[in-house]
């Protein structure tokens, strides 16, 4: 648990200190990244459109295309064949149909073996809402409830995540779980 690096985004790398954020967690030279990119939420058209903003996150930082491999959880995936990437980005769109992927194809163990031992999770909407306390048997990352893309958002700083019992973000915010220490950046 204490190796957790795990960033919740309303809308991905909408500013720099999250982008920032991202790179120091990985602690490698972009182009040597290899993340695992997963699209599985985006069942709507919404979300759909915005899957090249989610990837273009990724390239925009100097990631290769040739390092991010898309999986869409529709087979399991080992904790051996994941331990090859650094990161795990989950998109937006519907985290009922995401968080029921997760679980019925048998990814959430290697996913929580993965960020157990210092992978990177990122979610994006519906990708971080499956790591918060807003549904049953979600990934449970982060105790507290998560609304995304809310016009004005909780106060930056850190938190107890034991005590907080919802988080409000703006698409310009993000929460930070580093081990056992939370953050609102």
């Amino acid at each position: 648990m204490t190796n957790r690096k795990i960033l919740l985004t309303s809308a991905g790398f909408e500013t720099k200190a999250i982008a920032d954020k991202f790179l120091d967690f990985v602690d490698k030279e972009p182009t040597s990244i290899k993340s695992l990119f997963i699209p599985t939420a985006a069942i709507f058209p919404d979300a759909i459109a915005v899957l090249p903003k989610c990837m273009d996150d990724l390239l925009n930082i100097g990631i290769p295309a040739e390092n991010i491999k898309v999986f869409d959880l529709h087979r399991a995936m080992t904790s051996e064949e994941l331990s090859a990437f650094d990161t795990v980005y989950f998109t937006g769109g519907s985290p009922q149909y995401l968080l029921e992927r997760i679980n019925d194809s048998g990814f959430r163990k290697s996913l929580c073996n993965f960020v157990d031992n210092g992978g990177i999770y990122i979610g994006v909407s519906a990708g971080s809402i499956v790591a918060a306390g807003n549904m049953p048997n979600s990934l449970g990352y982060l105790t507290a409830s998560l609304q995304v893309h809310c016009k004005s958002g909780n106060a930056s700083g850190a938190f107890d995540n034991g005590a907080v019992t919802q988080i409000d973000l703006t698409n310009e915010q993000s929460v930070i779980i580093r081990g056992n220490e939370y953050e609102i950046v």
